[in-house]
């Protein structure tokens, strides 16, 4: 059996790799190109929150939370991307750049860790909606202050999880083709409980979001067609349920395969691992795929909220703008402060 993960040089298992594979996929401008697209893409995300006036009340709490989420998929992308074009640069070569196994459990820390946060955060903005749309009334006063505990949280609970295998509960090692570190897939049963707490965390996360941003989506639907247009919920509660569906559909489209993979993988009979630590090339194969489809991710949420702004959308369906405004017009000051948070 290839050594525990938590010591010094225990990240490496064999991996389906020839050297001249190696020399031939070996491409650190790719890895250097996506990355920079998402770090653009956050960056230009992060331009345009900075210029938002959010005001008072939940809109302040929900751009909080949006910030809190584009700055995480900022940092995941400029973290694990750097390393993982290192890597692509040493040809793949993690024994010769890395022999301590450090900066592989570094790499793992932080894949675990930006893995979770956006899942984590998607819940939190869906429960401060649901609460907002269903409960207006009966909540504590929505603040920006209280969003920002909200990710100071998500990132000590994610952090928390990211270093229960250097404890010892569950080993990161290398990954095919070289590039990456992340938890092992193995039949240990620290691996095999390390492995479903993150997946059953990150699907719980997403089956919480899709739940209540249905029902809060049905709960705006329903007030906009049985009352009156100056009793109906303002344009930004709608533009913020338009969004947070974005970043759900995103989440799920990008997340779901690989979460059910890991479980899938861990819970197989035989088992996909052999005794000395090497994976089957499909299933090698398979990760590197879902893994790649979960980075984009990270890429895609700060377009969903630089789209689906209230400006965008009167730009692309000005009959949209001229019913808003419409409304804006007959509702009384009064109703408009009784219409809901």
């Amino acid at each position: 059996m290839w050594p525990n993960g938590t010591s010094l040089g225990g990240c490496f298992r064999p991996v389906n790799i020839t050297l001249q594979e190696r020399r031939a996929i070996a491409s650190p401008w790719f890895a250097a190109s996506f990355c920079a697209l998402g770090l653009g893409s956050n960056l230009l995300a992060l331009s345009v929150l900075a210029g938002a006036r959010p005001g008072a009340g939940p809109r302040s709490s929900f751009l909080a939370l949006l910030c809190g989420l584009v700055l995480t998929d900022f940092l995941g992308l400029l973290v694990t991307g750097a390393i993982v074009a290192s890597q692509h640069a040493a040809l793949l070569d993690w024994r010769a750049t890395d022999p301590s196994c450090r900066l592989c459990y570094f790499m793992g820390v932080a894949m675990v860790f930006f893995g979770l946060c956006p899942l984590l955060l998607g819940a939190a903005m869906a429960s401060e909606r649901f609460v907002g749309i269903t409960r207006p009334f009966s909540r504590p006063t929505a603040t920006s202050r209280r969003a920002w505990a909200t990710v100071g949280l998500v990132w000590v609970a994610a952090g928390a999880l990211g270093l229960l295998p250097l404890l010892g509960l569950g080993r990161y090692s290398v990954q095919y083709p070289g590039s990456w570190c992340f938890l092992t897939l193995g039949t240990q049963r620290g691996d095999v409980v390390f492995g479903l707490i993150f997946a059953l965390l990150g699907s719980a996360s997403v089956g919480l979001s899709l739940l209540l941003n249905t029902v809060s989506v049905a709960t705006l639907c329903r007030v906009y067609h049985t009352r009156e247009a100056t009793q109906r919920p303002r344009d930004c509660e709608v533009e913020m349920m338009v969004q947070l569906v974005g970043i759900m559909v995103v989440a799920t489209v990008c997340w779901m395969p690989l979460l059910v993979f890991i479980m899938q993988t861990l819970l197989q009979t035989p088992p996909v691992m052999s005794f000395s630590g090497q994976l089957l090339r499909a299933t090698e194969h398979q990760l590197l795929i879902y893994l790649r489809v979960a980075t984009w991710n990270q890429i895609l949420d700060p377009w969903v909220y630089i789209l689906f702004r209230r400006s965008v959308l009167r730009r692309l369906h000005p009959r949209f703008s001229s019913q808003l405004q419409a409304v804006s017009l007959r509702r009384p000051p009064a109703q408009a402060m009784l219409s809901g948070p």
